[in-house]
């Protein structure tokens, strides 16, 4: 459990370790707006990073863990990310660490950092909602050129929270230090049509995309570690 502080007082939300052997990084995690931390996708996804030396901390938001469905206020998940990189800082110490996040829970370690209430060495954004499905003009981009620390965006290219393309090309051209990886043909969940895989699967073969990029935003002599060379 971490303590977040709130205008209304502390509140305490949950936590889960996936703890590598030997990490040359650590990595919060955060859940997106309709599932909770335990969903088999993140955990999937933490479990592959944490056998190839990423430690990984997945963390609930205060209204997921007051067992509301609905987001809470964006104030209260941007103090949760600062709790949660703290109590990385904590548990991971001696390592770089990094802020992920899906879907929604990406978008407010964005909101998070932009704000600089939190300076991870980089993002991850597995699949940033850039807008609503079907409403493009609704943008929730005017914050990203604000962030200074390397941005990672894993999306699939049939994703209705990014499309049309052209426009996510056009806000990824604004920020400081923005990497696309294309899933192709995945939706937002990344599940892709006619193929059946469990979440679990998915979210550990998207680790596979996103350690080339963890790597290369690490030093060497971190990744030159045993848990790198196994891999």
């Amino acid at each position: 459990m971490i303590d977040v502080v709130l205008p209304a007082g502390t509140v305490a939300v949950s936590t889960g370790l996936c703890a590598a052997e030997d990490p040359w990084a650590g990595l919060a995690l955060a859940h997106g707006a309709g599932a909770g931390m335990d969903h088999p996708f993140l955990v999937g996804f933490a479990e592959a990073l944490a056998a190839r030396g990423v430690s990984v901390l997945r963390f609930a938001f205060p209204y997921a863990q007051a067992g509301r469905r609905m987001p809470g206020p964006a104030p209260h998940a941007v103090s949760t990310w600062r709790a949660a990189l703290g109590a990385l800082a904590d548990t991971v110490p001696d390592v770089p660490h990094f802020a992920a996040g899906k879907s929604y829970g990406g978008r407010m370690a964005s909101m998070a950092a932009a704000e600089g209430v939190i300076s991870p060495r980089g993002l991850i954004y597995l699949g940033y909602p850039l807008h609503p499905p079907g409403a493009p003009e609704k943008l929730r981009a005017a914050h990203l050129p604000a962030i200074t620390a390397p941005q990672l965006f894993v999306e699939g290219t049939n994703d209705p929270f990014i499309l049309p393309r052209e426009q996510f090309d056009e806000v990824l051209a604004t920020c400081r230090d923005a990497t696309p990886v294309w899933i192709d043909g995945a939706r937002h969940s990344f599940e892709v049509k006619g193929r059946r895989q469990p979440p679990d699967e998915i979210g550990a073969e998207l680790a596979a995309s996103v350690l080339p990029w963890l790597r290369s935003h690490v030093s060497r002599d971190a990744v030159d570690r045993k848990a790198f060379v196994s891999s």
